[in-house]
């Protein structure tokens, strides 16, 4: 979908900033701004402050800052469409979109209309619930027992659905409205499939069971999860697909959960609604679910635009085992070296919810932090049923091995694991690189000599190993000076190349990223704001290129220059740094993410610098936090120093 950035800017201009922060934060009125506590961190003294004449909010704690469409995508984990969307509905506009016929934009607001009623049906039987629950004492009496208080039933809106067939024609004046069972409130007897839908039998889908609404990141309710309250199977009871819900891409407490996310810097990923609820009220409000099913890319996806380190929390029997197994799989692809995914294994007679119970928060906070890392999993699921006391052992791990290393993005991390897996199998990782070279080259040959559209050479190609008769940017060694030179951002020209480098580290970077397509995608909160708040042109280039990666996904150079050319200086800028480079460098994607990775660093290290300085200037002007972010910023500044020099001595 592309959206006209004339439309984008007559949006910005009729959006209130104020109104749209102020339903998420308690803003209050100071001078010419508004101030409130910084939904992006943990503070206790506000620094977050909305400006209504700039159309602008700015954190001076963490550096979070922006417009109303921002807002909504860093803070409630929307795309950048439906931000879009969101807002235009709000202020009465129709975002435009050449892309589509009459007839499918009126079928696309057709079916926008039927969400929302959709919406309305399902938040009216959650109301319901809830009052039906305060009237139930045995209900409230389950959950009493289980441990959890008034307050916790409150924040995550549960209810109570009683044992009759149809409670529901209580609640709804016209019960067989076809919105009942679309929405999955009402099944309709398939005895009766024949017969006008006004005939057919109908009775409540949820009967008897404490009622979990599930919500999305938007907090409308989409569906519901029940749980009977006694042995009754099924135990768990999930609405069925609809036009508003679907379990492979939606996870129960997202929406509650998403302040904690941020401020504990981390997401823990549970197997049941109880676990999230009860986590949250024993001190872990960052938990989620997933829905009776296995984790998927699309999960992890939505957790990543919140935070960059996932601990999934499996029990310790072989289902346990299974379900993490599973995890790991969707896991793998987006396993890039800036983010963290652990797998916590609780012993086989607790869940998180007796865990704690039985030894304490603190236990089960050690348990989190010394989960076992993606990597350690990743070579255990590869050794498993093979005896590596003997040969055949060996090569059976290599085997096993082989798809899930495939997976894992280019990156250290891969890198490494190449290394460890070799030591495993005891083989020269250099061997092992080529071995699977090989195999990824036969495994291709056939499709490519039957006519089929050609393959990626293995040295290229993402998911085969990495060449090693290469080498590009090193940085170190008799050969190494110049490309130093050209990474660190000085004026000296690439021996291999002959090109001149770019004059400033915005322009590498903006550079680096358009020979990357979906590099963007793997930037975390901090880079991105660092990339947005540079000088014209290169901030509005940076904005762009995110908005050109949420709109339409990773693009070549080629596809993206047309979607620049909507912002002349933007395009401009873009034409200049490329140039015609794009098509002449030696380099493999590792390594222009390597130099990516260093550019950036280094910009993040002038950044902080600069924030320290303002820091000293704010304590001597009488700020009593401002020492305290002073040591917070030069220890941040410290870490991403030897980052780098780790970097430049690998």
């Amino acid at each position: 979908m592309t959206i006209p950035a004339a439309f984008i800017q007559e949006l910005i201009a009729r959006t209130d900033v104020v109104e749209v922060v102020g339903r998420h934060v308690t803003l209050k009125k100071g001078g010419a701004n508004f101030t409130g506590l910084c939904p992006f961190h943990d503070e206790k003294s506000p620094s977050f402050s909305v400006s209504p004449t700039k159309q602008f909010y700015h954190c001076f704690g963490c550096g979070a800052s922006g417009d109303a469409i921002r807002f909504l995508t860093e803070y409630t984990g929307a795309s950048f469409v439906e931000a879009v969307q969101d807002l235009a509905q709000q202020v009465g506009l129709e975002v435009p979109n050449d892309d589509i016929s009459p007839d499918d934009r009126a079928r696309a607001q057709a079916q926008k209309q039927r969400q929302a009623t959709l919406f309305e049906v399902l938040e009216k039987a959650g109301e319901a619930y809830r009052g039906l629950l305060k009237k139930s004492p045995r209900a409230v009496e389950y959950l009493k027992r289980r441990g959890l208080t008034g307050a916790a039933a409150a924040r995550f809106g549960l209810g109570y659905a009683p044992e009759g067939w149809r409670t529901l024609a209580g609640i709804f004046p016209v019960y067989d409205d076809p919105l009942l069972a679309e929405s999955g409130l009402v099944i309709v007897g398939e005895e009766a499939i024949e017969q006008p839908e006004a005939e057919r039998k109908r009775y409540d889908r949820f009967r008897d069971r404490i009622m979990f609404p599930i919500r999305n990141v938007k907090g409308e309710c989409i569906g519901f999860g029940g749980r009977v309250l006694g042995d009754e199977k099924p135990k768990y009871l999930n609405s069925p697909e609809t036009p508003v819900f679907s379990k492979g891409r939606e996870l129960y407490g997202l929406f509650e959960a998403r302040a904690a996310l941020r401020e504990h810097g981390c997401a823990l990923v549970t197997e049941g609604y109880m676990d999230v609820v009860a986590l949250a009220q024993l001190g872990f409000p960052n938990a989620v679910a997933t829905l009776g099913t296995a984790c998927t890319p699309d999960h992890l996806q939505k957790l990543f635009r919140f935070t960059d380190r996932i601990v999934f929390s499996f029990d310790g029997d072989s289902a346990g085992r299974r379900a993490a197994r599973k995890a790991l799989d969707a896991a793998l692809p987006l396993a890039t070296d800036t983010r963290a995914v652990k797998f916590l294994f609780l012993p086989a007679e607790h869940d998180p919810d007796s865990f704690i119970r039985a030894n304490g928060k603190d236990a089960f906070a050690r348990h989190v932090e010394e989960a076992v890392p993606l990597s350690r999993f990743l070579i255990e699921a590869a050794r498993e049923a093979c005896d590596m006391a003997t040969a055949e052992g060996r090569a059976h791990m290599t085997a096993n091995a082989r798809p899930l290393w495939s997976a894992l993005p280019d990156g250290a991390l891969r890198r490494q694991l190449l290394v460890e897996i070799a030591q495993q199998v005891q083989l020269p990782a250099e061997e092992l690189a080529a071995l699977w070279s090989s195999q990824a080259a036969a495994a291709a040959r056939p499709a490519r000599f039957g006519g089929a559209s050609s393959q990626a050479h293995p040295d290229t190609d993402n998911n085969s190993a990495p060449t090693t008769g290469r080498r590009w940017n090193r940085g170190f060694g008799d050969g190494g000076r110049e490309d130093t030179a050209l990474r660190n951002g000085s004026g000296a020209t690439s021996r291999r190349s002959g090109r001149q480098p770019p004059q400033s580290r915005a322009d590498q970077a903006a550079r680096l990223l358009m020979l990357l397509p979906g590099a963007f995608d793997q930037l975390d909160h901090e880079e991105r704001m660092l990339l947005a708040e540079q000088p014209a042109p290169h901030g509005a280039l940076f904005v762009r290129m995110e908005r050109e990666l949420q709109e339409h996904g990773p693009r070549p150079w080629a596809a993206l220059r047309e979607g620049l050319k909507a912002e002349p200086e933007v395009a401009a800028l873009a034409e200049r740094l490329m140039g015609g480079a794009h098509a002449e460098t030696e380099a493999s994607g590792s390594e222009l993410q390597t130099e990516l990775r260093g550019v950036l660093d280094r910009m993040l290290m002038e950044h902080l610098k600069a924030a320290e300085t303002e820091a000293i200037a704010a304590a001597a002007n009488g700020d009593a936090d401002a020492l305290r972010r002073y040591s917070a910023l030069q220890t941040r500044r410290q870490a991403v120093a030897t980052r780098l020099l780790s970097a430049q001595r690998a």
